[in-house]
């Protein structure tokens, strides 16, 4: 039990981390999974029945999800 919470502990910080470092302003929806801690395809839920937190774009049929709402969300901004 004490590993699960130190390696959740341990993956928030780098998430964090990695988000604060990136310079695009939209993200593919396998990194906005990442940085939000859920799976890819809840992702994609969210998106066809516009009702999660965030919305994304569609640029050529794909899903671009803001940075600035990601971060908004985690309480990084």
């Amino acid at each position: 039990m004490y590993q699960r919470d130190l390696r959740a502990q341990t993956s928030a910080a780098t998430q964090g981390s990695l988000l604060a470092q990136e310079q695009r302003t939209h993200v593919d929806t396998v990194r906005a999974a990442f940085y939000l801690c859920r799976k890819p395809q809840t992702m994609r839920v969210w998106a066809s029945t516009e009702c999660g937190p965030i919305r994304p774009i569609r640029i050529n049929g794909r899903l671009a999800w803001p940075v600035a709402e990601i971060r908004h969300l985690l309480g990084l901004c």
